[in-house]
């Protein structure tokens, strides 16, 4: 107690402390001494957790990039970058998991390349020719058990690897869903008010007001209509539906129908902007997800009939949607925003400096995510583009934001806009993805065929024994197709 009493002391009346207590001087002296090194440490540890967690902070990707985002442009901008740092984080995991479960024990012990051909460059863009017969795709991958100790089941890690990250996915935006869910219900009390002020309109501008609304929406579903149409009818021809012809058309849809829809939106008389902000987020999701739905259509229904190895055809199909799109994003930084600044500060001043447009920056990201997995079955290296596609779009938003933009006028609160964009990540990407991917592994794919028996086997055999491990069924196969005949009749005479 003494010695803790003199160390909070400073040093000079510490020193006068000791010298007044009534002890001989060899006892002064050890306490002088005790205090002076329990001093000494508490520093040493006070440095040390200083340095660490500066280092720490350093360590944190784009921590001081967002504070700085955050400061000069507010939280609603900020909560797109944010929002774009935690997809990396999921396409990350999944490239490192990918990896290590899926390519890696392909390539050291059972690759599957017959042949080759040349590397030209143009692959990059279509992902045919040199990628074919590579790990990048599907058809890179034989399915064998790898003889080793233990035995290796590429079917089930294959299975299994992709099936755990989704599952995490899905855990994750629920919980995000749920952690930022709270903050919807302080729209509550503006939303009633609107409601009053709707019921002192007059009926004939109640008329014209839901006449308006409802020649707005009809134009926009009628585009949405229209567009999926036209990408079914293209994509029902071979021979353009492999070429780069599509993903163009595509990301010419994704980026002129938005811009039509904004036109439409101004006949409408909003007069709350956020009403305004998610009817266009509503719009563009029914769009991006009628041609997605229509593209999984035409790639589960039409090619697995006419296409060997189709699987590996919708990976490259995938691809090459990224890689457009990720072109198309380039384009849309230089001419929708640096031109457009210039025009409006140069030539046309009225213009103004364009604001940074959160709703549309968004959307487009949820678009590629839903893209990147859908094609994470189909070409499970695809987030390695992704990876590379979300760290350079970072940058270039990042140098065109401090460049060429303002931060938006009329924006949300920005945990309500996060909350919707982990909602319509949620539903309907997520939902959409995972309905394709199951629906792809028990009815087309060939890997699963022989899972589907041993998957049974699984559950019963988990009832009658719990303490049975689905690693066991990875890395010990043979044990369970031995029991082929027999087993699966009396598991189910047992159940």
């Amino acid at each position: 107690e003494l010695v803790s009493d003199l160390v909070s002391l400073s040093a000079g009346a510490r020193i006068q402390a000791i010298r007044s207590l009534p002890m001989p001087f060899n006892e002064r002296k050890t306490i002088r001494l005790t205090s002076f090194v329990i001093i000494h440490l508490c520093n040493i540890s006070n440095n040390v957790n200083f340095y660490l967690n500066l280092n720490l902070q350093h360590l944190i990707i784009w921590q001081d990039t967002l504070k700085e985002i955050g400061g000069r442009f507010g939280t609603s901008v900020l909560s797109y970058f944010l929002f774009l740092k935690w997809l990396l984080q999921f396409n990350l995991f999944s490239l490192i998991i990918n990896f290590c479960f899926i390519t890696m024990p392909q390539i050291v012990h059972a690759p599957n390349i017959s042949s080759i051909t040349g590397f030209r460059g143009l692959e990059l863009l279509t992902g045919v020719g040199y990628f074919n017969q590579t790990v990048l795709f599907y058809g890179g991958y034989n399915g064998e058990v790898i003889v080793s100790k233990p035995a290796y089941n590429m079917q089930l890690a294959y299975f299994f690897t992709i099936a755990a990250y989704l599952v995490l996915c899905g855990v994750s935006l629920i919980y995000s869903i749920c952690t930022f869910s709270q903050n919807l219900h302080m729209e509550y009390l503006p939303f009633e008010k609107r409601l009053q002020e709707k019921n002192k309109m007059s009926l004939s501008d109640r008329i014209k007001h839901l006449s308006l609304h409802l020649l707005a929406w009809l134009l926009s579903l009628g585009l949405a209509l229209g567009s999926g149409a036209g990408i079914y009818f293209l994509g029902t021809d071979p021979e353009l539906a492999s070429t780069l012809l599509l993903p163009v058309v595509v990301s010419l849809i994704n980026l002129i129908v938005p811009l039509l829809y904004s036109l439409i939106s101004t006949i409408e008389s909003y007069s709350n902007p956020r009403a305004k902000i998610y009817i266009s987020i509503i719009r563009s999701v029914i769009l991006k997800m009628s041609i997605l739905g229509i593209l999984c259509f035409y790639w589960l229904n039409f090619v697995p009939d006419n296409i060997s190895c189709w699987e590996s055809f919708v990976g490259q199909s995938v691809y090459r949607l990224l890689i457009i799109d990720f072109i198309f994003c380039l384009l849309g930084i230089f001419f929708g925003e640096f031109l457009r600044n210039v025009i409006g500060t140069m030539c046309i001043q009225s213009l103004g400096v364009p604001e940074f447009d959160i709703a549309r920056n968004v959307l487009d990201l949820i678009y590629a995510q839903t893209l990147a997995w859908i094609g994470i079955y189909f070409s499970p290296l695809l987030p390695v583009m992704q990876v590379l596609k979300l760290f350079i779009i970072f940058y270039l938003k990042k140098i065109s934001l401090s460049m060429n933009c303002q931060p938006p006028k009329h924006t949300g609160r920005a945990a309500q806009i996060q909350t919707v964009f982990i909602a319509l990540l949620f539903f309907p990407s997520f939902v959409g993805v995972l309905s394709m991917v199951a629906f792809t592994v028990w009815r087309c794919d060939p890997f699963i065929l022989h899972f589907q028996f041993l998957f049974i086997i699984l559950l019963l055999k988990g009832l009658v024994h719990p303490k049975m491990k689905i690693l066991s069924l990875i890395t010990h196969p043979q044990k369970y197709q031995d029991d082929r005949q027999s087993s699966h009749v009396t598991s189910v005479v047992q159940l």
